[in-house]
């Protein structure tokens, strides 16, 4: 895919790729615009310290798909 307003790849991220197992990965979102939310699009886990609970995002992959840009953009809107 091409860079655009809807998808950048930076293969010289020295995290790159963050995640495994994706051909066209989407750094746009690197830093998940969801994560603040309880409820989100993607398949966090939570780990439990205490009375806190931490949303543990490592396994998830969903914001970097390129074809879930729009579905992210409608969430953050809502």
């Amino acid at each position: 895919m091409k860079n655009s307003y809807k998808f950048f790849e930076n293969r010289e991220c020295k995290y790159f790729p963050c995640h495994k197992g994706l051909e066209n990965f989407n750094c746009m979102f690197c830093y998940c615009p969801m994560y603040q939310k309880e409820q989100c699009l993607g398949n966090p886990s939570f780990i439990e310290r205490g009375e806190r609970k931490i949303k543990d995002c490592s396994q998830c992959s969903f914001p970097h798909i390129p074809e879930n840009y729009e579905k992210i953009i409608a969430f953050l809107k809502q």
